[in-house]
């Protein structure tokens, strides 16, 4: 049985080809309704009450719910295709577009992983006198409260808070889990007339709390702190922040859920190997410090982590991946778009990625404005900064013509923009950030936007994100074999200096990803291309500093072989012939060392140099001075021997 579709025109403002969207979709539509929320309603209850519907309406959404209640059906689905499609100044046909959304819509995201954060409701307000303690008086009837007050304060005893006096030295940790330590800590004493006595001032006292209402208006106490849950802060000189951030603070008690973002597969990491550095992406974009080194790979705290998705865009390897929802269901979704669209007769679309603040503003351009473009089709992703270069130009080989990034106010653009510039070496000019913060100036920049052109042949994006990036560069560039990308890209070559290299094989030993390997029967140094990161580990290990990176993305079969970087004549064993080590290096020893250190003044300790293992071990146990020999074993003591020799006592 299909699932029904119910579409409304909205009282006339927006045109649905409800016959074209059945075709388009294979979900049964109907008549298109024009006041489905009011008038027809009724026949929203019988739709929903027969089960499997969706509605075409996503602002009157809670209504539909409340019905669905009150009939005590299932809730129905829902896809906003008015805002986002049918309230447009353009001309042309909007039932690809609207077909695309429907079905994209149609998905079923996978189920998402979270685990539980618990707050008691302690919480710690730090501040100046005047603001904080007003603020605790407010708080307390909800939250358990301490104030901390500069040094030097007043104290006067309150039975709703407790208020001690010092300097909050340092904070960590997140909602539920949060340990503070204060210098010059003093808590004032019971008992006594007039003002309390206070404690012996002491340093680094530690203490834990649930919530941190931080209203000192100075340096936050964290990185990004908005993004930190539980850290709750408000200029004190402005009563309205204050207010809205006691009302915040107040409402986090209890269990909350909180999402896994990101999987984190440790034996992919290629931070470190051998305590020698690599791959650092992660660590230096994290906004919230919840990545931390763990000797050879990275460790990251789901609980301060904010789920930006910045991690899981610059990591080359894969071991880090977006979780909340998967990479996979990100490019399902822009396959659905792109082929959907394509299906219903639409050409060259653009693919217009944002979040909740560009889903905002694309709702206000459409209601008061122009709204978009019929050809240019909303992605809404819940971190941008998620969206790397994989995405990108994955959804350009999928079928779109270009990808413009809507930024918002807190987007991360440290990661966006690499990121950009990355698949903009890929498919030149068909990326693009938009720093638009003015709906009506958004909607003016995409209706006067030149159209570009779709690839002829699209493909679907499958695999991981490495895999889906080569594959979609070999689509979009079908007649180039190498690209040359911009620097700390994840692909490239590795280039050797072969006068240099003594083929010791640190590299090879070290590499994290296995794109350089040896040769078991030969002194060869081999390398293939499409496994290597790019980290520069074996850079950093190459003790004769032989080796450099150069980033670039060879789309030719050659990159999925090994190839030879390095090799050189094998040694042979002057004892049996077997070929051992190379034969330039073993030369090179010998005559520094010969007549050149006291303990190779003897030719036979030379010619051990030049034999094999097996034949040197032979060597040195038939020589005069044989390392191995020894006299005859002592005879095991036993008990007797130990009675025997009482007896003799």
């Amino acid at each position: 049985m299909s699932k029904t579709l119910l579409v409304c025109d909205c009282l006339g403002s927006q045109t649905v080809d409800s016959s074209a969207l059945e075709a388009a979709t294979g979900q049964s539509c109907g008549a298109c309704y024009t006041s489905l929320c009011t008038d027809q309603i009724d026949i929203a209850a019988k739709a929903i009450a027969q089960g499997d519907v969706t509605i075409a309406c996503q602002q009157e959404a809670h209504r539909f719910l409340a019905l669905s209640e009150e009939i005590d059906a299932e809730a129905p689905a829902f896809v906003d295709i008015r805002d986002r499609a049918g309230w447009t100044d353009d001309t042309a046909d909007t039932t690809p577009k609207m077909a695309a959304l429907i079905a994209e819509a149609a998905l079923t995201p996978p189920a998402q992983k979270a685990f539980d954060v618990v707050s008691e409701g302690t919480c710690l307000i730090v501040g100046a006198s005047e603001v904080a303690l007003a603020a605790a008086e407010k708080l307390s009837e909800a939250l358990s409260v301490t104030v901390l007050l500069a040094p030097g304060a007043e104290i006067m005893p309150n039975p709703n808070y407790d208020t001690v006096v010092g300097t909050l030295h340092q904070a960590s940790g997140t909602l539920g889990r949060f340990q503070v330590r204060i210098n010059v800590f003093q808590q004032s004493m019971t008992g006594g007339r007039g003002t309390p006595a206070m404690t012996a001032p002491r340093d680094g006292a530690l203490s834990d709390c649930d919530i941190i209402l931080d209203l000192t208006g100075g340096t936050p106490l964290f990185p990004a702190p908005d993004k930190r849950d539980g850290y709750v802060r408000a200029d004190p000189k402005s009563p309205v922040a204050v207010a809205d951030a006691v009302f915040a603070a107040s409402q986090l008690v209890g269990t909350f859920e909180k999402p896994f973002y990101v999987r984190l597969e440790t034996s992919l990491c290629a931070h470190s190997r051998a305590e020698k550095p690599a791959c650092s992406n992660c660590l230096n974009l994290c906004p919230t410090g919840a990545i931390t080194s763990a000797g050879e790979h990275v460790s990251i705290d789901p609980m301060i982590c904010a789920g930006c998705g910045a991690c899981a865009a610059v990591c080359p390897s894969g071991a880090i991946s977006y979780d909340a929802p998967s990479g996979d269901f990100t490019f399902r979704r822009i396959n659905s778009l792109a082929s959907t669209y394509r299906a219903a007769g639409g050409k060259n679309a653009t693919l217009l990625v944002h979040d909740d603040h560009g889903a905002e503003m694309i709702s206000l351009a459409a209601r008061y404005g122009r709204g978009l473009p019929a050809n240019v089709i909303p992605l809404q992703v819940d971190a941008l900064a998620g969206f790397g270069h994989a995405e990108m130009v994955g959804a350009l080989a999928s079928g779109f013509a270009r990808v413009d990034i809507l930024l918002a106010p807190k987007t991360e653009r440290d990661a966006l923009v690499p990121q950009a510039d990355l698949a903009n070496a890929i498919s030149p000019d068909k990326v693009a950030l938009l720093d638009i913060a003015d709906p009506d100036a958004l909607s003016d920049h995409l209706f006067a936007q030149t159209k570009s052109a779709a690839i002829a042949t699209p493909i679907l994006p499958l695999g991981s994100r490495r895999q889906v990036a080569r594959l979609s560069a070999k689509a979009l560039n079908p007649d180039v074999e190498t690209l040359p990308l911009p620097a700390n890209a994840p692909y490239g070559a590795v280039i050797v200096d072969t006068d240099a290299c003594t083929l010791c094989l640190a590299c090879a030993s070290l590499c994290p990803s296995g794109a350089l390997g040896d040769n078991s029967d030969l002194p060869q140094l081999r390398f293939q291309e499409d496994a290597c990161l790019q980290c520069g580990l074996c850079a950093n290990v190459c003790p004769e500093k032989a080796i450099t990176l150069q980033p670039q993305l060879d789309l030719t079969d050659a990159a999925l072989s090994q190839t030879v970087l390095n090799e050189e004549e094998p040694f042979a064993c002057i004892d049996c012939g077997s070929l051992f080590g190379v034969k330039s290096t073993v030369e090179r020893i010998t005559e520094k060392l010969a007549n050149n250190h006291a303990m190779y003044q003897n030719p036979n300790a030379i010619r051990m140099i030049q034999m094999c293992d097996n034949c040197r071990i032979n060597a040195q146990y038939h020589s005069e001075n044989n390392p191995f020999a020894s006299g005859e074993r002592p005879r095991p003591r036993t008990t007797d021997d130990y009675l025997s020799k009482r007896k003799d006592h």
